[in-house]
């Protein structure tokens, strides 16, 4: 029987010690650490997150805003409003939420993002300084698994680590961080070969490819530490996870629930970065 790795007690207690930093940076500076939330259309799961975003603000203590702005916006406003933000004291981090309509430029807006206001880590400036090691901020999802399993007591030195998914939002930038702390790390994609033999090998397996219930148990070895990083909705509307927790569980050492997993974690290492940001500034 595997370990539940409880994501929304991690993410809780950590919320709590960026609170304490947040009211003491605001007694010593005068201010509040302040995020920007920028939502284009009328997208049904982004207008959630933005939500969950400024309830975490307001849980930390921070300054926030938010923008949602009509799926009409052109992509002259957007960058507008990119650059007010750019400018603006009161703001030390800009997060615009992806996707956008289909006729605006992500990385025009990306790019546009002063990188010492990216808190999500997209802009190249910041994921070039990811790749060598030296960095200020980290993608949210790939820097709350590193943190779930820091506080799990999981010592990722020398360890076999196979990442499923190579998107540029958790797959990659999830292979450095877990080269960075010494282990060994393979990124498996669609075009793996004998993909469940390779999964076999992992001591940590992070998935993270976005097919329900798609790793079982026969894919993990004994022992194994399971990482879900997947959110999917199945016909019954339930979520689930990219592993199948029933045959996965009893065979792992640890595992991370859906929901209440990694997912609570991204939005607190996204108040994490913002209070990165603030402390850089007045640096």
């Amino acid at each position: 029987m595997a370990k539940i790795i409880d994501g929304k007690a991690i993410s809780a207690e950590i919320r709590n010690e960026i609170k304490q930093q947040a009211a003491e940076f605001e007694s010593k500076y005068g201010f509040r650490p302040g995020l920007a939330v920028i939502i284009v259309g009328d997208d049904a799961a982004s207008q959630v997150y933005v939500r969950n975003k400024r309830r975490a603000c307001e849980e930390v203590g921070f300054y926030s805003e938010a923008y949602e702005l009509p799926a009409s916006t052109t992509q002259e406003e957007l960058n507008a409003l990119v650059d007010k933000l750019n400018a603006s004291d009161k703001i030390h981090g800009i997060l615009c939420q992806l996707p956008l309509p289909r006729h605006l430029d992500e990385n025009e807006v990306i790019l546009r993002i002063a990188p010492h206001k990216d808190v999500d880590a997209f802009h190249p400036y910041n994921v070039g300084k990811i790749m060598i090691g030296d960095y200020s901020f980290l993608p949210c999802t790939p820097a709350g698994v590193m943190a779930l399993l820091e506080r799990s007591g999981i010592d990722v030195c020398g360890k076999e680590c196979v990442v499923v998914g190579r998107s540029n939002i958790v797959g990659k930038p999830q292979a450095m961080l877990l080269l960075h702390k010494s282990g060994t790390v393979t990124v498996c994609h669609s075009k793996t070969k004998n993909l469940s033999e390779v999964c076999r090998r992992a001591d940590i397996l992070v998935a993270a490819i976005g097919k329900a219930d798609f790793f079982t148990g026969d894919m993990v070895k004994d022992g194994a530490v399971v990482i879900d990083v997947g959110m999917n909705r199945r016909p019954d509307g339930k979520l689930t996870g990219d592993v199948d927790f029933a045959s996965v569980e009893p065979k792992a050492s640890y595992i991370t629930p859906v929901p209440g997993g990694v997912g609570p974690m991204t939005i607190t290492m996204l108040m994490q970065n913002t209070l990165t940001a603030a402390k850089n500034s007045v640096k």
